[in-house]
């Protein structure tokens, strides 16, 4: 695992410290986004503020992205290793109601979206909102 963190880091121009190996090895390790205080509860001993600094870290290196799920606190999820984070890697995310977990849908790209003239594309949040296969069972 180490190597592979390692090698991620390295991809992104990321100096590797013990805690940043931590924080990579509990997003990796998660099926769903995760929020900062959920990260927090996993990390009792560490700063709130070094966590905080670490996510930024990542987000800024394109290592991780944020997701504004509509639930009041943003969620983090590793990229893809070929993900830069532009509009063409965007992909669909899936809130469910009844969890409260978000997913990312990777294989399911964001629709291109033709703004008018003069508007410039920043950044699109797709997320879909209904019930998992977990809760639906």
């Amino acid at each position: 695992m180490k190597k592979k963190t390692d090698k991620k880091f390295q991809s992104r121009n990321i100096k590797p410290t013990a805690m940043r190996e931590l924080v990579l090895k509990v997003l990796t390790e998660q099926k769903t986004a995760i929020s900062l205080p959920e990260l927090e509860e996993k990390f009792e001993r560490a700063e709130k503020s070094t966590l905080y600094r670490t996510l930024k870290t990542f987000e800024d290196k394109k290592l991780i992205h944020s997701i504004d799920d509509g639930s009041g606190a943003i969620r983090y999820a590793v990229c893809q290793d070929t993900c830069e984070c532009n509009p063409n890697d965007l992909h669909v995310h899936f809130y469910c109601n009844s969890c409260k977990q978000t997913f990312c849908l990777n294989e399911i790209a964001v629709p291109e979206i033709n703004l008018p003239v003069g508007f410039s594309l920043e950044s699109v949040n797709m997320v879909v909102k209904g019930i998992c296969t977990n809760c639906n069972k």
